[in-house]
């Protein structure tokens, strides 16, 4: 009688890993399920790099001094020549790209203007017009976008003036942009005049 027990005990030891068949068949039919999981954590993986791209480039999200939506907006860094100022907020310089911010989320209005600085600059361009509306109407105080922008520009290395637009390019709602010159300027020159040519 003592070894049927030993052997029963024995034999439920050894079966204690065993799954039933019941349990299998629940685990088949919950695939689906995996497949949900799956895309619940893809997209909120494309979710985090999106945040982590927002994030990365650097441009303030918090505080902000708010302009009055009338103010001229202007900035030039140091060993900016002044003839070069004076003709940008003239308007003289050739306007290589426009970016128009209105419309735009805030964090969409934030990635956009970095990525076109930055990619204007890859490319060797050096003037471009930003459209960031007056904001007489916006939330949460006016001149909202403009603000942002205003600072926003100051903390792009690649800025290296700004002024508001005259009126027939928009004026107050338009901002101008000078960028430093590319390291590779001459040889982006020589490819764009081949390319024209």
């Amino acid at each position: 009688m003592t070894s049927s027990v030993n052997d029963d005990l024995s034999f439920f030891e050894q079966m204690q890993d065993v799954k039933p068949l019941a349990d299998i068949n629940q685990t088949a039919s919950t695939r689906p399920k995996s497949k949900q999981d799956s895309l619940a954590k893809q997209l909120k993986r494309q979710a985090l790099e999106k945040q982590i791209a927002l994030d990365d480039n650097g441009l303030s999200v918090d505080y902000v001094v708010p302009l009055d939506p009338m103010d001229y907006i202007t900035y030039k860094q140091d060993g900016v020549q002044e003839g070069v100022y004076k003709n940008l907020r003239l308007g003289k310089y050739h306007i290589d790209t426009r970016l128009s911010l209105k419309h735009l989320k805030f964090d969409e209005a934030r990635l956009s203007l970095y990525n076109t600085i930055v990619d204007c600059h890859q490319r060797g361009i050096r003037t471009l017009l930003i459209d960031h509306g007056i904001g007489l109407q916006s939330k949460p105080f006016p001149g909202f976008m403009k603000s942002y922008v205003n600072q926003w520009l100051t903390e792009i290395n690649f800025v290296i003036a700004f002024h508001t637009a005259l009126k027939q390019h928009g004026g107050l709602s338009c901002t101008y942009v000078l960028l430093k010159k590319h390291p590779n300027q001459k040889q982006i020159n020589r490819e764009v005049h081949q390319r024209r040519g």
